[in-house]
């Protein structure tokens, strides 16, 4: 890995937990290497989700592998293959709010969320909530060791689609409901880590094989929706969202301002509309707007770290 000419205090690291449904499109391999890049996320493991409704582009069952080997090609890619545990999550989304869709994934959140260590504990999700839900329900004492970052799910007050929500609203009304504390990124807040391909051409691309992977991917997979669904309104044809890096900017901008996020009571969520049903849950954080210009530079300048000096 490049060196970074700085170093992060071991007091302000934090643990990390990985959890990406890789291969669903072309910025969850952004946000990987951005983490796995980052020296203040002492990354403990890292789990492929299942994308299980996406619009016929991999047949059932076939998700969870897609998002595993593609966490394994960019860690290889970055030379780290081995350094890290990378784990299946469940391959289906939950059928009931009673009964888990076990996976090693599930077991690995459980197992790091109950060691014995003072420093807290984070799992960054960049999709579907089942296997956070899953961890909850097999072990309900994790929810008072960690805390879940989600990319996911409408905006307030009243919801609505979402993709990541889709991919499981039964587990998202686990996690909601539980005592999970829960940093919630809404569809308008990561939509906002808005990127032109000309501007991944210039700050991605020229940084070795990672970089020309990631942009590469991007630019065929462009193509690629825009012929399959040539009617269809995304990708939208010269720009591209790396919402996930949400989940980046939680941990990295500072904590102190609380003007970028509001206390909210967790929503019930209707099955059918993915609308927000009001209750009295109990609370978590909502992000309102985020650090985009730090946390997009932060990723483009640790990029051409790691390439200059390989």
């Amino acid at each position: 890995m490049g060196k970074q000419n700085y170093t992060v205090p071991e007091s302000k690291k934090v643990r990390y937990i990985i959890h990406t449904n890789c291969k669903n499109e072309a910025d969850d391999q952004y946000t990987l290497a951005h983490c796995l890049l980052t020296p203040r996320f002492e990354v403990r493991g890292i789990i492929a989700a299942h994308f299980e409704k996406n619009n016929g582009r991999y047949k059932k069952g076939q998700t969870t592998k897609a998002s595993y080997d593609e966490i394994i090609k960019i860690t290889d890619l970055m030379n780290l293959r081995g350094r890290y545990p990378v784990l299946m999550g469940a391959t289906h989304p939950m059928q009931s709010t009673t009964i888990p869709a076990i996976s090693e994934g599930a077991k690995f959140i459980v197992k790091e969320a109950m060691k014995k260590d003072e420093r807290p504990l984070y799992i960054g999700l960049q999709g579907a909530l089942t296997d956070l839900a899953t961890a909850i329900l097999i072990e309900p004492t994790i929810c008072k060791k960690m805390t879940a970052i989600w990319v996911g799910g409408g905006d307030y007050p009243n919801g609505g689609q979402e993709y990541n929500l889709m991919q499981d609203i039964i587990a998202t009304n686990v996690v909601f409901q539980s005592e999970m504390p829960v940093w919630q990124i809404p569809l308008s807040v990561y939509k906002n880590f808005a990127v032109s391909l000309a501007e991944l051409q210039v700050k991605v691309q020229p940084y070795g094989k990672l970089g020309n992977y990631l942009f590469q991917q991007l630019v065929d997979l462009n193509i690629k929706l825009s012929n399959d669904e040539p009617n269809f309104d995304w990708p939208h044809g010269e720009i591209w969202g790396l919402g996930d890096e949400a989940v980046v900017a939680a941990l990295m901008q500072e904590e102190q301002r609380q003007e970028l996020y509001e206390v909210r009571n967790a929503p019930l969520i209707n099955t059918e509309t993915m609308g927000y049903i009001q209750s009295s849950a109990r609370p978590i954080r909502v992000y309102n707007k985020m650090d985009y210009r730090m946390t997009l530079e932060d990723l483009f300048a640790k990029l051409a770290i790691f390439a200059q000096n390989k």
